[in-house]
């Protein structure tokens, strides 16, 4: 039967106010932290059972069935209507690696148990991703999704910072198969907190339809490649991603090995990104809208590609980390301003594989860099390789900037 409730009016009061938003919240922040001790317990089971190579391999199979899933993990959220995909979703990942906890007090850490949980997993998130893109939306009014995003980036950064001692704390004390306990209690603990959570229905929530899955996921297309605002957007994201993912994510430890900065150095580098990316955080949740939103994502992305030049040419440690605070702050600013924007243009009925397809681009393509640029930083060094990555995300920022729909583009007041 079709829900044909509307969006949920503007609450009275902003998001970091609204007891139903912080539920959410808190849930999300428990299932990113969950994130990082299951993966600190995959990755120290894995080297318990294998080479080096081996336990590469383990991390590296669970990416295969998201990347492969994804697009029909929103058309999943987009049928049956994100609330009950990311309830049983997210129950499933608990089912999952509790009973992964059971299996290695009774076997041990197996290398092909390890490969077939990291597949698994890897399944469950691509379901789960694209509901969760689609769900503020539905928790709150449409002038309070910027904040959403805010918020958002805020749990990210916690989770960050708690997640890695957390599994170290658990690795220490009770060992793999209590470390991924503790993972799966998160995993349940976000559950029990997303039941509580109202998530208002929205026009074409668990809609009857005739269409096969794969006309739906094509329909979504589709729409995003004839909608004037999501086409733009979806490239500048795209592209943007491309070019950003790679220097931050291996050209930074490959920058401090060539430059002998030593993992302090790196260390300092990143949490100076991490500062910027929460200050912009921080700025979104406590504003809640930034005029001209449209304009502001690719000169944010714009500034970014500076700040990654700069990072390339940078001399010190000092230098480098205050490149990295304003590459955080820049393009934590972006994204956001992004992943608000998507929100507020896609219809209801598109949000799961809107938010499937941009999924993709950021976890699936964009990592696809990540050989490449190490390979190329053997050959040329580190400072080609980061002046690289720059001018492809400059390339995002232009289109954006060329796109008079995504210059005027709006988040409601």
């Amino acid at each position: 039967m079709s829900v044909t409730t509307l969006i949920p009016p503007a609450t009275a009061r902003p998001a970091h106010r609204d007891g139903n938003v912080l539920r959410w919240l808190a849930a999300y922040t428990s299932s990113l932290v969950g994130d990082s001790v299951y993966y600190m317990a995959l990755a120290w089971a894995a080297a318990r059972s294998g080479s080096a190579g081996q336990a590469g391999l383990v991390l590296a199979v669970g990416a295969v069935p998201r990347a492969l899933l994804m697009l029909g993990g929103g058309v999943i959220a987009d049928r049956f209507g994100p609330r009950l995909v990311v309830i049983g979703s997210d129950a499933a990942r608990s089912v999952i690696i509790l009973g992964m906890a059971a299996a290695l007090l009774l076997s041990g850490p197996h290398l092909w148990l390890l490969i077939v949980i990291a597949l698994v997993f890897g399944a469950v998130d691509a379901v789960l991703l694209p509901a969760l893109g689609a769900l503020p939306p539905r928790i709150t009014g449409p002038g309070e999704l910027a904040r959403v995003q805010g918020l958002k980036g805020l749990a990210t950064r916690v989770a960050g910072v708690a997640g890695a001692p957390l599994g170290g704390l658990a690795v220490a004390l009770g060992g793999t198969a209590a470390t991924f306990a503790v993972a799966g209690g998160l995993f349940a603990v976000s559950t029990l907190l997303l039941v509580r959570v109202r998530i208002a229905g929205l026009d074409g929530d668990g809609r009857q339809t005739k269409e096969s899955p794969l006309r739906d996921l094509s329909d979504g297309l589709r729409y995003i490649r004839g909608h004037r605002l999501l086409a733009p957007l979806m490239l500048v994201l795209a592209i943007g991603e491309l070019g950003f993912a790679a220097p931050l994510n291996i050209g930074l430890t490959l920058l401090a090995k060539e430059r002998a900065w030593g993992a302090s150095g790196m260390g300092w580098i990143v949490a100076a990104f991490g500062a910027g990316a929460g200050a912009a955080s921080l700025l979104l949740s406590v504003r809640g809208r930034i005029p001209r939103a449209g304009l502001v994502l690719p000169v944010s992305l714009l500034g970014a590609t500076m700040a990654i030049a700069g990072l390339a040419y940078a001399p010190s440690v000092a230098l480098a980390a205050v490149a990295g605070v304003f590459m955080g702050l820049l393009a934590g600013l972006s994204g956001a301003l992004c992943g608000a924007l998507m929100q507020t243009a896609t219809a209801p009925a598109y949000l799961g594989r809107v938010t499937a397809v941009a999924s993709l681009f950021t976890l699936g393509i964009a990592p696809l860099g990540y050989p490449v640029a190490g390979a190329a930083i053997g050959v040329w060094g580190t400072t080609p390789v980061f002046l690289a990555g720059a001018g492809v995300c400059a390339t995002g920022a232009v289109i954006g900037l060329a796109s008079g729909r995504l210059r005027r583009a709006e988040l409601p007041h």
